[in-house]
């Protein structure tokens, strides 16, 4: 894979990452593709971009803290337009009744080269580790 290519979707990955703790909504705005799908890591419900913007904009999930491990992190080109990333996170989110919760889960994210918009993430997937604390 170009080693640009690959540094390129792993800052997007990341970006994404901090825009949810910092809830940003311009950057949210722009990373998440219009027919954006996530599997809530949690719940194991679909939620779609509006709703999920919502959630995060709103205060129904706040992320508290989410640390990543670039040594678990595989990158994998999907042809010249989609990039998937697998990784590991350690999360701290805080619900709408203030109870923080502790998460450790490994993703798959899936990105689409949009025209004019760098890369966007199209498909998110959270699935928890459990047995574990959230930090190595």
């Amino acid at each position: 894979m170009n080693q640009q290519t690959e540094a390129v979707l792993r800052q997007t990955d990341l970006d994404f990452f901090a825009a949810l703790v910092d809830r940003d909504a311009t950057v949210l705005q722009r990373l998440l593709a219009a027919d954006f799908l996530i599997v809530d890591v949690a719940s194991g419900l679909v939620h779609r971009r509006n709703s999920f913007l919502e959630a995060v904009n709103g205060g129904a999930v706040t992320f508290q803290k989410i640390e990543t491990f670039p040594d678990e992190t595989s990158v994998r080109l999907g042809g010249p337009g989609a990039g998937i990333v697998v990784g590991r996170t350690a999360m701290s989110i805080t619900r709408p009744d203030g109870a923080l919760s502790e998460m450790a889960s490994r993703y798959t994210h899936v990105f689409f080269r949009a025209n004019g918009h760098g890369w966007q993430l199209v498909s998110a997937q959270g699935t928890p580790i459990r047995g574990t604390s959230s930090t190595p």
